[in-house]
């Protein structure tokens, strides 16, 4: 078996890894601050609020009526549009009574290109006149506009009653912002959001009666989320923005450049979020009866894409993290694209964490976590430089068996001779001919594991290594790591025993080249990772090649002895 072609197949098949989950995996003006008052809140507990029990289900032999009450036929509304700022420790969020629809929602913690809070309300929404939260109806009964198969209403033109200026929330605490709305000719509407200190989630309750009756009220987030700049949408490395979809079970990924009508909508939703690489909008439909769609709206400028969820209970807004997210519950943590080998990325992400917390520097914790992965895996790349230096021995005897079967590619007995020839040339020499591949093979799922852990890991957003690499995230600007892990690995290549002839091995001698191309618009962190592996792996062939050596010459002077 010709190991080179065996290591070429493995990092064709990293590449071809990447690829796939790379091609088929699944500013707003500022808001006008609103007075700030000291509004009465209460101290809540820091766990999840538990939801509400569903209404029960009518009795058997019961037929369900819709509930109808006496609609309200006094007014109520405001009479100009006032914001409502709610402010907490993680983020500060101003809604709009006209509609009840948030404006703007800034994370504290995290910042965009001008090192100011990052938005993730689209600027478009101004644009298109769509904001998250924005109501939908699609009944026939109600005044709707079709804009472009986004059907709105008049439940987001008016100006909803409010009864608090704002909200400012320590950790811990909690507070509520209610819009009501009724048109005194049968329509109410009423939402009532609850807001946590310390915390990235709500809690969303809306109730729509028309003549009485209740409708069932859809909720949208977007356009998009966030004003990814230019350079951000070069640099992105891991998909685009897009849907993700808990739906019995099952996780569903729709990306918008990937957007088709017929692959949007969703039904038995545990949760829908729209997202993109480090944040998110997610969503928690009633239970057992959510539905959520994909939606598109053209223009003559642009596409813009919505999401759609049927009367949500609670929203998660905020980043990707993966502890916040497993604390929040109901399988959030799927959000977080780790792709194949998951739970190893998983395993990887808990020790880089470990290590960052002793030393707070993600670079130099890739460094030591590279460092430990290699030392775990020293037997198994010693098991396989040994594996290949003995084939690389046994080649001019292997040369001579083809030589001596020459029309065995088109003879199949002399290919059955020649085989169990080799085999037994194999077998008296205690060579494995796959001895030098496996250990390679099980080392794939820890590279692909770090390799997506890397890529997807919000901690390495906007972090610094040393010296000009400001952003462990985005490409080395200048080049230089990459560069440097071309040279590395070519090294590397040079030192390790090769089974292949001098044709092959100099043909082989151009992966570095491809491998030095395809990194150079890798994130840095990544790209750091590698070039780590690669500096180690030289000073470890260097060990192994002396082993290898010695023991040689012990071999050989025991027969010498003999």
């Amino acid at each position: 078996m010709d190991t080179k072609r065996i290591i070429l197949a493995i990092v064709l098949s990293f590449l071809v890894l990447f690829l796939y989950q790379l091609i088929f995996m699944k500013k707003a003006p500022e808001p006008q601050p609103g007075a700030i008052v000291s509004p009465q809140v209460e101290k809540v507990q820091t766990q999840t609020p538990q939801q509400k029990e569903p209404a029960a289900a009518p009795k058997q032999g019961q037929e369900s009526k819709p509930e109808v009450e006496k609609p309200n036929l006094e007014q109520v509304a405001a009479q100009r549009e006032d914001l409502v700022t709610v402010s907490t420790s993680l983020y500060q969020a101003v809604w709009s009574n006209r509609g009840g629809v948030l404006q703007s929602w800034k994370l504290r913690a995290h910042k965009n290109e001008k090192k100011e809070d990052l938005e993730l309300v689209s600027a478009f929404a101004k644009e298109t006149g769509i904001y998250p939260f924005a109501l939908l109806d699609e009944s026939p009964e109600a005044a709707n506009a079709d804009l472009a198969g986004i059907k709105l209403n008049a439940y987001n033109s008016p100006f909803y009653k409010t009864f608090v200026p704002a909200l400012d929330l320590k950790d811990g605490q909690k507070g509520e912002v209610r819009f009501q709305y009724s048109d005194g000719k049968g329509i109410e509407v009423e939402k009532v959001l609850t807001f946590y200190g310390g915390r990235y989630d709500l809690e969303i309750a809306v109730n729509i009666r028309r003549n009485g009756q209740r409708v069932e009220p859809r909720l949208l987030w977007g356009p998009g989320i966030g004003n990814p700049t230019a350079l951000e949408l070069k640099n992105r490395f891991v998909g685009g923005s897009g849907v993700t979809v808990l739906a019995s079970g099952n996780l569903y990924r729709v990306d918008e450049l990937k957007y088709k009508p017929e692959q949007s909508a969703f039904n038995f939703v545990n949760w829908a979020a729209y997202d993109e690489n480090y944040f998110t909008a997610l969503f928690l439909p009633a239970p057992e009866s959510g539905t959520a769609a994909f939606l598109k709206k053209d223009t003559e400028k642009a596409s813009f894409f919505f999401l759609s969820v049927s009367n949500p209970r609670r929203a998660f807004i905020g980043p990707k993290e993966y502890d916040t997210l497993t604390a929040f519950g109901h399988d959030a943590r799927k959000i977080v694209r780790f792709g194949f080998f998951g739970f190893i990325a998983e395993i990887l992400l808990a020790s880089i964490k470990f290590i960052h917390r002793y030393i707070p520097n993600w670079g130099i914790a890739i460094i030591i976590l590279t460092i430990l992965i290699k030392i775990v895996f020293f037997p198994l790349t010693y098991s396989s430089t040994k594996s290949m230096a003995k084939m690389q021995e046994l080649q001019p005897k292997v040369k001579a068996l083809r030589a001596k079967y020459k029309k065995a590619k088109q003879d199949i007995g002399q290919r059955r001779q020649m085989n169990e020839e080799m085999m037994k040339l194999y077998k008296e020499h205690g060579v494995n001919p796959a001895g030098g591949c496996l250990p390679m093979i099980i080392q794939i799922p820890v590279f692909w594991g770090i390799f997506k852990l890397l890529a997807v890991s919000i901690e390495l957003r906007h972090s610094p290594f040393m010296f000009w690499i400001k952003d462990l995230s985005v490409k080395d600007p200048y080049y230089v790591t990459p560069i440097l892990m071309g040279i590395t690995q070519f090294i590397s290549q040079k030192m390790t025993p090769t089974s292949a002839d001098p044709s092959q091995a100099k043909m082989m001698l151009i992966m570095p080249v491809i491998m030095t191309v395809f990194f150079m618009n890798f994130q840095s962190g990544l790209v750091l990772y590698w070039l780590t592996s690669n500096v180690l792996q030289i000073g470890q062939q260097y060990i192994m090649n002396r082993m290898i050596q010695k023991k040689k010459r012990e071999s050989h002077g025991k027969r010498r002895k003999d």
